[in-house]
């Protein structure tokens, strides 16, 4: 052999390419895994798995206590209906209505502590409690909602900025006394399609211990009603990027007017619904009417005195059938 022949020949072995298949003909060894590691691993997966189901059916008994906590969420008082839904987009909800006789007149709250899911779920029913015990304490919504203001700012840690509206309904005069701390403005839809906007009050809960809150007041007449709401609702938004906002509101309320409170409560979520298309609410949405009828005073008793009757809503049996996907998909 040549000088040449040797040097190519060498040069072939210690190339790259060579070397390569060379070390793809050494024998290699799957290694497998031990059998008590992918047993014990598969234990210790099916005990995650359980106690994600203890935690998801937890929450889901919360959810259901905070619902039953809202009750009623339909019924007739005197000459007046009252409905209200809350659609939280987690299990848990921040927003919370309430209806409670007190006495001779119907209190009505309607709050939106911030946040979302457990840490606002946690609070919900803490501040109900507030509300109902100061509801009873205090004459007027201005002194209830500052005697709320003031127990939760001197609760022990830091707590939750809440928005609140809270009214007394007096069926002597017809009349709704308020008190706005925060919330955004609730609605009266008049019956000649006119609309006012319910300010008074004063700033949220949780924030100035001493914070100073005002009433207002205003009559409603047959056919009135009061809308009061969550930012959510309004806030909501459509593949467009595009929020629900006050006049679609307005507009959906309106469409229903001359129907029952029921009817209107379900026409304007699934209106909202039908907005946000394929798009998550990105808050809870909760919406309360109150309408006055406009024929005789039914839900009155034999001696004339009002009374509550109350049937629990079962969801949006009334929406589109679009609408119910949508809401499946959003709270799965």
């Amino acid at each position: 052999m040549d000088t040449k022949t040797a040097e190519a020949q060498s040069a072939t072995s210690k190339s790259p390419g060579n070397r390569r298949v060379k070390r793809m003909q050494k024998p290699f060894t799957v290694k497998t895994a031990n059998p008590e590691s992918t047993l014990s691993l598969q234990i210790e997966l099916d005990t995650v798995r359980r106690e994600h189901a203890k935690l998801q059916q937890a929450i889901y008994e919360a959810a259901q206590a905070q619902r039953k906590l809202c009750a009623p969420r339909e019924l007739t008082w005197g000459e007046f209906e009252i409905a209200g839904e809350i659609f939280p987009v987690r299990h848990l909800s921040g927003d919370f209505f309430k209806v409670m006789e007190l006495g001779s007149v119907l209190g009505l709250a309607l709050g939106d502590i911030a946040g979302k899911g457990l840490s606002a779920g946690i609070w919900q029913a803490h501040l109900m409690d507030l509300i109902q015990r100061c509801a009873r304490a205090y004459e007027h919504p201005c002194d209830a909602i500052a005697g709320v203001n003031r127990e939760l700012c001197q609760d022990l840690g830091e707590p939750p900025i809440t928005a609140l509206f809270f009214a007394r309904l007096e069926p002597e005069h017809n009349e709704l006394v308020y008190c706005n701390a925060g919330l955004p403005a609730p609605l009266i839809l008049r019956r000649d399609k006119s609309v006012e906007r319910l300010e008074e009050g004063g700033p949220m809960l949780g924030a100035l211990q001493e914070a100073t809150y005002g009433s207002g007041s205003v009559r409603l007449h047959p056919g009135d009603m009061l809308l009061a709401y969550s930012d959510g609702l309004t806030e909501c938004r459509n593949p467009r990027d595009e929020e629900f906002e006050m006049g679609r509101l307005v507009a959906a309320a309106k469409s229903g007017n001359g129907t029952d409170a029921n009817q209107v409560l379900f026409s304007t979520l699934a209106s909202v619904l039908d907005f946000a298309d394929a798009c998550a609410p990105g808050d809870d949405l909760t919406l309360l009417v109150v309408r006055r009828r406009e024929g005789p005073a039914a839900g009155r008793g034999p001696n004339g005195d009002a009374f509550l009757e109350g049937l629990p809503l079962s969801g949006f049996t009334r929406v589109t059938e679009a609408s119910r996907n949508r809401k499946k998909r959003f709270t799965n």
